[in-house]
């Protein structure tokens, strides 16, 4: 078992990490529960309230059997920047600790889980002036201007943040003005993994982390995931998927720049526009999960964790093996 020793007095962190349908929350929540834990998720789209079922979020009944950190922090139309969501991972992981419980963290958000364990740029302070100035313009000009600005200043900045997204643009340009050198040039400390595993050099993320940690990584035959994945997509829209979906597209024009591009809801927009039937948007679905799990999986593949196969109906076996090592 990886054990990464971060020779401090932070708590040792429990993590499951894995692709989406794989099945680490269930795990996660079995080996918690062995181990007198808690879950910590690790979700870039379970913090938005209001989006329960294509982001399979733990239902009231796991959160009853286990009291459950970092869902629904905020509306989806809130922007929530990787700091932020730091933030709330660490005040999560104090509270835990704090009533003698152990954090177990699960989800299939590699960056959150980098930003946590590495760190991230954080740039200079705010300046409330700066800021003004900015927001006044983009409210005489309209945001538009302030994108065009960064698109002339820092191109793959400006590649990266939607032209309506008016705090990301405000802070990149603040940064440029304060520093007078781009964000992009200081956003670097994980260029190398932006490739999708063509680096090619066998290099790992998570070497000198800031929390002591043990990691698994949850492993399953390809099959059996597109097979757990069309599964996955039956159930939730019995469970009422349409309508939920329908409730973001009718806000579609003010939703935050993660919700808006994820997997889960953009994918149905064309029916909704009356350009595309249902059971297209569902294949449309289908077909972007299991792109997604691939990513997923590349970045995992660099994280220092053992390999955990599940192959069948061992959930429990292999929650009880850990549950033994991570005590």
């Amino acid at each position: 078992m990886p054990a990464i020793d971060a020779r401090s007095a932070k708590p040792l962190l429990r993590i499951i990490v894995g692709s989406t349908a794989s099945g680490k929350e269930r795990l996660a929540l079995e080996v918690a529960s062995r181990i007198g834990g808690e879950i910590v998720s690790v979700d870039s789209m379970k913090i938005y309230r209001g989006l329960d079922i294509a982001t399979a979020k733990a239902g009231q009944a796991e959160r009853l059997r286990m009291r459950h950190h970092c869902l629904d922090l905020v509306d989806p139309t809130v922007d929530f920047s990787a700091a932020e969501f730091v933030d709330a991972v660490k005040a999560a992981i104090s509270d835990i600790v704090g009533r003698g419980k152990i954090p177990v963290l699960s989800g299939g958000t590699a960056f959150y889980y980098l930003a946590l364990l590495e760190g991230i740029f954080e740039g200079p302070g705010r300046d409330p002036f700066l800021r003004a100035e900015l927001e006044e313009r983009a409210e005489r000009d309209g945001t538009v201007a302030l994108h065009a600005e960064l698109a002339r200043l820092d191109p793959p900045a400006a590649r990266k943040i939607h032209p309506n997204d008016l705090r990301r643009l405000v802070r990149a340009l603040e940064v440029i003005r304060i520093t007078e050198a781009s964000i992009s040039s200081r956003q670097t400390q994980w260029d190398n993994f932006h490739k999708d595993g063509q680096d090619g050099d066998g290099a790992r993320l998570l070497q000198n982390p800031r929390f002591p940690f043990v990691m698994a990584r949850i492993v399953r035959e390809r099959n059996v995931v597109h097979s757990r994945i069309a599964e996955r997509i039956r159930r939730m829209e019995k469970d009422g998927l349409r309508d939920e979906a329908e409730r973001v597209f009718a806000i579609r024009e003010t939703l935050a720049r993660t919700p808006l591009q994820a997997v889960g809801y953009k994918e149905f927009f064309p029916y909704f526009e009356g350009r595309a039937s249902w059971t297209e948007a569902l294949e449309r679905l289908r077909f972007n999960t299991n792109k997604l799990v691939r990513k997923q999986e590349t970045w995992f593949r660099k994280f220092p964790a053992e390999e955990v196969l599940l192959a069948g109906n061992d959930q429990e076996e292999v929650a009880a093996r850990l549950s033994d090592a991570w005590r």
